[in-house]
């Protein structure tokens, strides 16, 4: 007979972890604005203090991923250095410093009989997030979920694994050290693909859960869960120059929105030219990107009017590059370019580059996606650049929240009502 002594030790499962984040909840949904300030502050400066082992994390990361053979893109999404360490730390102070949303009145009255009502802004409870080769989501989506409220389950994919384990365990210890419940931060990584799972079929512990990576794993994330999903689409992004476009505008905007950051899901993919603007623009605009290195893929017209252009085919329309490549395409009107948009479309964000007035308005009207421009580049849509510190990513359907997800996309709503003893007839 086993004595009691010698009795293992219980098997921790994913759905321990789960539960222990949502009694946390209740814990963080009681929190003081100044509360969740002292907190996230105490995880910027766990951040600053062990950048150097977060680095030698992130560089075993790295080096397993060359290996792997991963890709540059996913390389470059999933690089620290010095400078993206320093960044995370003040996007947390950044998040820190957003009006608190939580108790934010947002609507009311009083009925006839009395009663008063108020819709007022209330955390979701737990966030669950499932991303992939991005460590700097990691502390952005706890410290936004924090700062609204909310306990966060983080499945961060094999790819960052060292750097995800470091990142979780600062920040759990940096709550600890404020008197906040660390189990407030989990992460199911250690489980792999079932702790995945236990996140799609959370019901009861996820309150909201999160995709963020290649359209493979947000389908998957999507079609498999049974609990709430805010989706984040793939960039299929475009940008249409009209026969207004200065040259130079049409020039800089381009080339920025495809070169900054090639693997980003903001990065231009497709570029659409006005008939009547072609002869003009196609030339310098194709150059200019040919010079920082990228490939052209054009149908005949664009071929016509550049040198060194790939033939492009019909994938290249539908095509998430997350590289130095784009496809241009030459339409007779803007009613082509914007029936294109419609078809190749994900959502996400489009430009129109025109001093058209006329023209700027109808694309900014007309174009059904998260993000809608006139004369800007495409790598504006982005949580920090809107002012929200952070991003959870960019919601590309329409129900919760559409676009990027900053604090206020990361709470619910519920009605209080305050009566002075009445009663239903």
């Amino acid at each position: 007979m086993t004595s009691p002594d010698l009795a293992p030790a219980p098997v921790e499962t994913a759905q321990d972890r789960l539960a222990r984040a949502k009694e946390a909840s209740r814990e963080v949904a009681r929190l003081t604005s100044g509360q969740k300030e002292q907190a996230l502050e105490a995880i910027a400066r766990a951040i600053e203090a062990d950048a150097g082992r977060i680095i030698a994390a992130n560089a075993r990361d790295i080096r397993r991923g060359r290996e792997d053979g991963i890709g540059d893109a996913l390389v470059d999404r999933l690089r620290l250095d010095e400078k993206r360490v320093a960044s995370l730390a003040s996007a947390v102070r950044e998040v820190a410093a957003l009006p608190d949303p939580i108790g934010q009145v947002l609507g009311g009255h009083r009925m006839p009989n009395g009663v008063a009502l108020e819709q007022v802004r209330v955390p979701f409870g737990v966030v669950g997030a499932i991303y992939e080769a991005r460590p700097n989501v990691t502390v952005d989506i706890a410290a936004l979920a924090l700062r609204a409220g909310n306990a966060v389950v983080l499945r961060g994919g094999s790819a960052a694994k060292e750097s995800n384990t470091v990142l979780v365990e600062l920040m759990r210890e940096a709550l600890a050290s404020v008197g906040v419940d660390r189990e407030a931060i989990q992460t199911v990584d250690d489980f792999g693909r079932d702790g995945a799972k236990a996140l799609m079929h959370g019901r009861g512990f996820i309150d909201v859960l999160v995709p963020r990576g290649s359209a493979s794993l947000i389908e998957t994330v999507v079609t498999e869960s049974t609990v709430p999903v805010i989706e984040t689409g793939a960039g299929v992004v475009h940008i249409v120059l009209d026969e207004s476009a200065p040259l130079d505008w049409a020039r800089d905007i381009v080339v920025n929105a495809k070169v900054q950051r090639p693997s980003v899901c903001n990065a231009v993919e497709t570029v659409l030219v006005l008939k009547d603007a072609a002869p003009r623009l196609v030339p310098v605009v194709a150059e200019a990107l040919q010079h920082e290195g990228v490939t052209v893929h054009g149908d005949e017209a664009v071929a016509q009017l550049a040198a060194d252009v790939v033939p492009a085919t019909d994938q290249d329309w539908s095509t998430e590059y997350l590289s130095l490549d784009i496809s241009m395409k030459v339409v007779d009107t803007l009613d082509d370019a914007l029936a294109h948009i419609r078809r190749y479309s994900t959502g996400h964000t489009e430009s129109i580059i025109t001093t058209d007035s006329r023209n700027a308005e109808r694309f900014l009207a007309e174009v059904d996606s998260a993000v809608v421009m006139a004369n800007a580049s495409t790598r504006f849509t982005d949580g920090a650049e809107f002012g929200f510190g952070a991003e959870v990513g960019i919601s590309t359907q329409k129900l919760h929240t559409r676009g990027p997800m900053g604090v206020s996309e990361l709470t619910s709503t519920k009605w209080l009502a305050r009566g002075t003893g009445q009663t239903r007839g």
